[in-house]
C-alpha cells in the first residue's frame, strides 16, 4: 500500500512578524518546529504501515527551511519526502494550499490513504484536509481518534465529533485527519536522525505540476485576502462601587447601560 502524510513547519513562538501588505506570516522572524498535529499524523501512518506494510511519502509545502520538518519525518522512518516550494506558492490561503497539495500528490503517487493532522498551530482553520479530499474526489474522515480495522480494501476509524463518537468505514483511496492526543508520536533514535541527514529531499516546483498556471497559486490565486492586520489595543480601568447591595446593583446597571452592554 502507499501512503502520503502532509506535514507543515510552523512558528515555534507566538511572537512572529506579519507582512502588513499581504497579511501573511513572516516565518523567518522566529524559530520553527514541525506542527504537533502532523507528528500525530505520522504516528498514525506508521501504525498502519506496521499492520499492512507499504511505503510512506511525506510532503510539506513551504520555504527551504521546511526541510527540517521533512528530516524529522525521515528520522521517524518515513520512506520518501518532498518539499513543495516555489515563489509563486507564497501567500496561499487554505484553498490554494489545498489545491497545491492536491496537484503535488498527483505527481508523487496514487496513495491508498492520505494522513493529515487535524489543524496547524499557526492557522487553526481545520480546513485544509477536507478541502484536499474534496479536490482529489476521495472520501475523508475528520477528528479521527482510533483506527479500528484495516485491510487491503478499506479502513474503519472512530471519529470524535464532540458530543458523540461515530465509526466510519471507507474504501480506498481516502483521507483521514487525526487528533493530536490520540496518536502520541514516537521518538526517533540518534542513528535514525544521523541517517536522515544523508537522505535526499525531493523538490516539487510549479513546473512539475499538471496545472502550471501561476495565477491559480499563492497570493494571486487565493480567493480570501487579509484586508487589515493590527495588534488590538487593550484598555482596562477599574471602578469600585460603594454602598448597600441594592444601591450597588443599581449603580452597576447604570454602568452597564452606559457602556452599552445591555
Amino acid at each position: 500500500m502507499e501512503f502520503v502524510v502532509c506535514i507543515k513547519q510552523v512558528p515555534s513562538s507566538d511572537k512572529i512578524d506579519i507582512n502588513p501588505e499581504t497579511g501573511s506570516l513572516v516565518r523567518e522572524s522566529t524559530g520553527a518546529k514541525t506542527n504537533p498535529y502532523d507528528l500525530s499524523a505520522i504516528e498514525a501512518c506508521l501504525q498502519v504501515r506496521e499492520k499492512v506494510g507499504g511505503k510512506i511519502h511525506a510532503i510539506s509545502m513551504g520555504p527551504k527551511q521546511a526541510k527540517t520538518a521533512l528530516r524529522e519525518a525521515l528520522a521517524l522512518s518515513v520512506d520518501e519526502v518532498f518539499l513543495i516550494s516555489d515563489s509563486c506558492f507564497a501567500g496561499s490561503d487554505v484553498l490554494t494550499t489545498s489545491y497545491t497539495l492536491a496537484q503535488a500528490i498527483k505527481t508523487i503517487a496514487k496513495p491508498d490513504i492520505i494522513f493529515c493532522g487535524k489543524q496547524s498551530t499557526d492557522g487553526d482553520t481545520c480546513q485544509v484536509s477536507p478541502e484536499l479530499a474534496e479536490l482529489l474526489g476521495i472520501s475523508h474522515a475528520l477528528y479521527v481518534v482510533e483506527i479500528n480495522d484495516i485491510n487491503d480494501e478499506y479502513i474503519v476509524v472512530t471519529c470524535d465529533m464532540g458530543s458523540y463518537r461515530e465509526t466510519v468505514k471507507m474504501n480506498f483511496p481516502c483521507l483521514i485527519s487525526v487528533e493530536k492526543d490520540s496518536f502520541i508520536p514516537r521518538f526517533s533514535s540518534l542513528r535514525n536522525k544521523i541517517e536522515a541527514q544523508k537522505k535526499p529531499i525531493n523538490t516539487i516546483e510549479l513546473k512539475d505540476l499538471e496545472d502550471k498556471d501561476k495565477n491559480n497559486y499563492g497570493y494571486c490565486g487565493s480567493p480570501t485576502k487579509v484586508s487589515k492586520i493590527y495588534v488590538p489595543e487593550i484598555k482596562r480601568e477599574t471602578t469600585i462601587l460603594d454602598g448597600e447591595t441594592d444601591e450597588v446593583v443599581d449603580k452597576l446597571f447604570l454602568k452597564l447601560d452606559e457602556w452599552e452592554v445591555l
